[in-house]
């Protein structure tokens, strides 16, 4: 009897051995990411901040709550923290996977060189986040094997990133993007002033038109019958002093021969000599709307939409990184963010510029800043 016994212990552990594995017992792979950008931006910031604390919600690291630096626009020490801090078993932020162009043409071509023979000769890279317009570019062209996470890109479609807004157009690609985004804040700003000539300053290329979403700009003056009044110069340099002195001339240009001014994203508007650049808009007293949002608003620009937080777009963000950990390819995972969206206004802007914000309008804010941030 104890032989049979002993045969059919060896029996079941021969059958319990041979079963597969069910799905959540193996050990879960540890998911290896690299960052990319074309150069220091505050957006690329607080979005790698929002989407640390969205993976650190949903247990995919431990620790998401990476400090962003006050007196540098650069998200290197942030990454630095991160791969030191996050913890957890299923992320891993490569310590040396931190690549930045600095808004250099030529060293942009060499992170991507360094990065397309990191993958070829190391591969130790599971993910890759690409933030902005250059590095979406970059990657998604280049890279057809790893997921890749395109981020903080104004366009992605009109870029060339993207297929379309519902299909990233690549299995391995998923790009996030917000439809009719800037249509709407044209639309917003010019429902409240009625201006006739809006003043644009921007980069006239293909990639700096696709990062200011210039198309969906010139839909929006189209149907609402504005004439746009352009000032086109290199806003993305690797001096940020150049890009700023670029940036200032055509606000000086544009506030003598515009009735408001959009400012679009570049790396020309910096926070601290924000005041700087907004004092030939002082003195014109005329309307000002940041395309970036409200931190810019705070810093003086006049108004803004009150987007959804980077906390609400980084964990938009996140829940994707999730299903695609979870065995989703990119490309079938929705890439469309739809937030709700309100109003953010600077009274003392609005004040210095000597318009009086309706009571009608004051009911649409969500967002009311009392003084200019950084002022003297």
């Amino acid at each position: 009897m104890r032989f049979v016994q002993m045969v059919f212990a060896i029996v079941l552990v021969s059958m319990v051995s041979a079963l597969p594995v069910l799905a959540g017992e193996a050990t879960p792979k540890k998911w290896r990411i690299l960052y990319v950008e074309g150069g220091p931006y505050t957006n690329y910031q607080q979005l790698l901040a929002g989407t640390a604390r969205g993976l650190a919600r949903l247990g995919l690291i431990a620790n998401g709550n990476v400090a962003i630096p006050a007196e540098t626009e650069s998200s290197r020490e942030m990454w630095e923290w991160l791969s030191k801090n996050a913890g957890g078993n299923r992320i891993e932020f490569l310590r040396d996977g931190y690549y930045s162009a600095n808004w250099d043409s030529s060293e942009r071509e060499r992170t991507k060189e360094a990065i397309l023979k990191r993958i070829q000769e190391k591969k130790d890279v599971d993910m890759i986040w690409a933030f902005g317009t250059w590095s979406g570019l970059d990657m998604a062209g280049s890279v057809k094997n790893i997921p890749i996470f395109s981020m903080s890109v104004s366009d992605a479609v009109g870029a060339g990133i993207a297929r379309s807004w519902e299909d990233s157009g690549q299995d391995n690609l998923h790009a996030q993007v917000e439809p009719g985004r800037y249509k709407r804040q044209i639309a917003v700003f010019h429902e409240v002033f009625k201006f006739k000539r809006l003043g644009i300053p921007y980069e006239d290329t293909p990639e700096g038109r696709s990062t200011c979403a210039m198309d969906e700009i010139e839909a929006a003056a189209d149907e609402l019958g504005i004439e746009l009044v352009r000032c086109t110069t290199p806003l993305d340099l690797p001096d940020p002093n150049e890009s700023f002195q670029n940036l200032q001339q055509c606000v000086k240009t544009l506030s003598t021969s515009s009735d408001a001014i959009y400012l679009t994203l570049s790396s020309g508007i910096q926070g601290e000599r924000m005041v700087e650049l907004l004092q030939p808009i002082i003195d014109a007293g005329i309307p000002s709307f940041s395309q970036g949002g409200p931190n810019e608003v705070k810093l003086g620009v006049l108004m803004s939409l009150a987007q959804a937080s980077f906390l609400d777009w980084g964990q938009f963000e996140a829940d994707c990184m999730a299903k695609v950990i979870n065995g989703e390819k990119p490309r079938n995972v929705n890439q469309i963010f739809e937030p709700a969206l309100g109003l953010a206004i600077n009274l003392k802007m609005a004040m210095l510029i000597g318009w009086n914000p309706p009571l009608e309008i004051l009911a649409a804010v969500d967002e009311i800043y009392q003084q200019i941030q950084n002022a003297q």
